[in-house]
């Protein structure tokens, strides 16, 4: 097998599909109202998600046209993304 094919295989990381910020702002405005930070942690633990490399991350960032929210900092950079979208 290739290297390059085994290290991608060993740095598989999980990506949100849809991305966290879709979901974030379709809760949030089927709500009507800003989630809270218990909310926006259920649901990133709750997405569905799609195991990929990381080198593959930059193809999906580029053919989506945005970076999406980064799961490990959910709350902090929804709180900073939201500002844009909804003020």
């Amino acid at each position: 097998m290739d290297h390059a094919i085994d290290d991608d295989l060993d740095n598989l990381i999980p990506v949100p599909v849809p991305a966290l910020v879709t979901l974030l702002a379709q809760h949030e405005e089927d709500k009507g109202r800003a989630l809270n930070e218990d909310e926006v942690l259920a649901i990133r633990d709750n997405a569905a998600c799609i195991m990929m490399p990381l080198s593959a991350i930059a193809q999906l960032t580029a053919s989506r046209g945005y970076a999406d929210i980064d799961p490990e900092n959910v709350w902090q950079q929804w709180q900073a993304v939201r500002e844009t979208l909804f003020d």
